[in-house]
């Protein structure tokens, strides 16, 4: 049980350590380069100011009571919710984003199983309506996660 717990804590601090760096985005203003377009060198009106197509993400975690879940989305987000729970973002990929993709994911908190032991809670993603992952109903260890790419 502990393991479980201390597992489910040790997966939320280093998602949270891994995607915090970077995760603002920042618009430049006038007169200003871009971060990226002034590291890279690249001039204005590059494929830096380029959008994708806007992406519905809804990140689900089953269950009931109540869980820690962290979620990586537009921005990173942590707080105590009531399951079952779902969010929904709009997602459009832009920039760079555009070759490399975005990650999204979902890490659930723990629930008690049928057998009274703690196990993660199920998590899903879908992107635009398609069901692209999921951790097999709680019963694997790692989170939900996604590379979204145009």
């Amino acid at each position: 049980m502990r393991k479980t717990a201390t597992l489910a804590l040790s997966l939320l601090a280093a998602a949270a350590l891994v995607t915090g760096c970077g995760s603002e985005k920042k618009d430049a203003g006038p007169g200003e380069a871009s971060p990226s377009a002034s590291a890279s060198g690249e001039a204005k009106g590059s494929s830096s100011g380029k959008k994708g197509v806007p992406h519905q993400v809804v990140f689900e975690v089953g269950g009931t009571g109540a869980a820690q879940v962290m979620w990586i989305g537009n921005t990173n987000h942590f707080e105590q919710v009531t399951l079952p729970w779902t969010k929904t973002e709009s997602m459009q990929l832009e920039g760079a984003e555009l070759k490399v993709g975005v990650t999204v994911s979902v890490v659930p908190g723990s629930v008690k199983g049928p057998d009274g032991m703690l196990k993660p809670a199920p998590c899903t993603i879908k992107v635009d309506d398609k069901q692209v992952a999921d951790n097999q109903d709680g019963k694997s260890s790692k989170p939900c996660e996604y590379k979204i790419k145009d």
